[in-house]
């Protein structure tokens, strides 16, 4: 039976997003530090009492390896390593990091870098299609801090906005190069505070994330 209709998560440490291919609204759901799967389950449900779905997809905000987390999330509650998401929602479910799905709805072709500046740093690459979400976070940068610590919320916090804002070129220059990305999409909640764009980047929109839940499903090659 062909999918026809997929139910879109995207969890984040404040917010779990929730919409699905058939329908334009957006429904959020509060998430907390005490946000376990099975809540977090529960609650989609009950806000999609008689919305209508064949499969479901998952941004999760952390490492996924073959479909399933490998590493709890950092603002959300415990026991997402080895849950059983395809039972607990009763229908096939896609899994894969939260970046990695806003890069899938933000891909307009050819090698592109996409780049999450939010509270860490998400990272995803996608060539001719082919998705590869990259850990990129934690790799050393300059005088033993790593990318996140210059350009995810601490840096943020710790330079200043202009400061900041020079770093990102930076990364976004040297990531790009390194990858040999055609362009870069710079999504994550703190992406609208630059006030110019590196070259080569443009934003991405929240939408972006729904988006690359339904591309999950269709099977062809993006484009």
């Amino acid at each position: 039976m062909p999918i026809q209709n997929v139910l879109v998560v995207d969890v984040g440490g404040t917010h779990v997003k929730v919409g699905t291919s058939g329908r334009k609204d957006i429904v959020k759901i509060e998430s907390s530090p005490t946000m376990t799967p099975a809540s977090m389950v529960a609650d989609v449900k009950k806000s999609t009492a008689g919305w209508k779905y064949d499969a479901v997809a998952i941004g999760y905000p952390g490492p996924v390896l073959h479909g399933r987390p490998v590493a709890e999330p950092h603002n959300l509650g415990v026991g997402w390593v080895g849950f059983d998401f395809r039972k607990a929602f009763g229908k096939p479910v896609k899994l894969v990091n939260d970046a990695a799905m806003q890069a899938l709805g933000s891909y307009e072709g050819g090698r592109m870098l996409f780049l999450g500046l939010g509270t860490g740093l998400g990272a995803a690459l996608i060539v001719d299609g082919a998705l590869e979400p990259m850990e990129l976070a934690h790799l050393p940068y300059k005088k033993g801090r790593t990318y996140e610590d210059y350009v995810g919320l601490r840096g943020l916090e710790r330079l200043g906005k202009k400061r900041w804002a020079r770093h990102v070129f930076d990364v976004v220059e040297r990531l790009k190069a390194a990858l040999g990305a055609d362009y870069v999409v710079l999504g994550g909640g703190n992406a609208k505070l630059l006030k110019e764009l590196p070259p080569g980047a443009r934003l991405g929109e929240n939408a972006n994330a729904q988006k690359g839940g339904i591309r999950l499903f269709q099977g062809a090659p993006l484009k």
